[in-house]
């Protein structure tokens, strides 16, 4: 009679196999009985992968540990890492965590396997976009790596699942007509002017910088004669943690003139902006103006284009935007709009060259 599948022979001390002649491990650690597969039906394999998976399992700790729950794992995790993560970053992992807890909660740590994050992905999936999807399962799997860190589980079974494709966005800029209406509006807006609301704008998209960047900038940090802003990020850095200096573009260095011509205080360390962003403030001018409504973020990539629309280098791009990439962000990012521009500019050539054979006499 042909031996069943789930029958395990000894082979040796902690090795067994099974009626597909499939080898596994059977060891004991601090009272616990482990199983594993050892993937392998080739005997001197199995008995090196044993080896190696008998030296994992030694490291576990103790009882106490190894019956932690995943809600106070995730609690200490997220205490250890909190001091080394910006305010933003840090709140994303913990509204994840409000996403996965009560999926897991009370759920041993050592009892969370491909089964029960399966059914996570499955049931948690149909309720959330593709994003919070992968920053849910991005926060799982480090916290169950920080469990392997420590020690309480062997794998981490979160590695074999991968992440949602996301649908790309698109990218929403103004064109130049409707960000001169744009900044028209907000100059029509006495509280907007006087919140510092429209130089800021203008600020983002002569600068490119982010948000946090900007808000962050010094009177100090603009040097006129050389021509240059240094982006610091203040206290908190910038997004890659390394400050940058960036050209003062003819707008860009006339708006900053007006406004350290316009200033108050001789205090050369004050911020340039006290508003923290002109979100609101877009919002109504857009309003105002008839426009479509444009994010913050929108002036970011305002300036990625003009940048691009007068040929300058990705990479050189890239460096002014504070990325880390060598300008791959950048052609990923904005390709198509270099794309699109070559092509517009080859139809005006092609135009110019027509207009000109037919003012030449024959």
């Amino acid at each position: 009679m042909p031996k069943k599948s789930q029958e395990f022979n000894k082979v040796a001390e902690c090795l067994y196999r099974n009626g597909n002649r499939l080898y596994y491990a059977l060891v004991k650690v601090n009272g616990k009985q482990i199983r594993r597969s050892l993937k392998t039906n080739d005997l001197a394999i199995a008995k090196r992968r044993l080896v190696a998976f008998r030296a994992k399992a030694e490291r576990l700790e103790g009882e106490e540990n190894r019956n932690i729950r995943f809600e106070e794992l995730a609690d200490e995790w997220l205490a250890s890492v909190k001091s080394g993560l910006k305010p933003k970053s840090y709140d994303r992992r913990r509204v994840a965590l409000i996403g996965l807890t009560p999926f897991f909660r009370g759920m041993a740590v050592k009892s969370i396997g491909f089964a029960e994050i399966d059914a996570w992905k499955r049931k948690r999936g149909a309720t959330v976009s593709a994003r919070s999807h992968n920053i849910e399962l991005e926060t799982l799997k480090i916290i169950l790596r920080y469990a392997v860190d420590r020690r309480i589980v062997l794998d981490n079974a979160a590695t074999k699942f991968k992440r949602r494709k996301q649908p790309k966005s698109m990218i929403e800029l103004p064109s130049h007509a409707e960000f001169r209406a744009l900044v028209k509006s907000l100059r029509e807006a006495p509280l907007a002017v006087l919140s510092g609301a429209t130089a800021m704008v203008e600020f983002l998209a002569y600068s490119g910088m982010r948000v946090g960047e900007a808000r962050e900038v010094r009177f100090e940090d603009v040097n006129l004669e050389v021509r240059s802003v240094l982006i610091t990020g203040g206290e908190l850095g910038t997004k890659n943690h390394q400050e940058r200096v960036i050209p003062l573009f003819p707008n860009l260095r006339n708006l900053l003139v007006r406004l350290i011509e316009a200033r108050d205080s001789t205090d050369m360390s004050a911020r340039i902006f006290e508003i923290a962003s002109p979100r609101g403030a877009m919002k109504l001018a857009c309003k105002r103006a008839g426009l479509k409504h444009f994010p913050v973020n929108s002036l970011r990539h305002f300036f990625a284009s003009n940048a691009i629309e007068n040929g300058i280098n990705f990479k050189v791009i890239s460096e002014w935007l504070g990325h880390s990439d060598r300008g791959i962000l950048v052609a990923r990012t904005y390709g198509h709009l270099r794309a699109e521009y070559s092509t517009a500019m080859a139809e005006a050539a092609v135009v110019a060259a027509a207009t000109l054979q037919r003012a030449v006499p024959a």
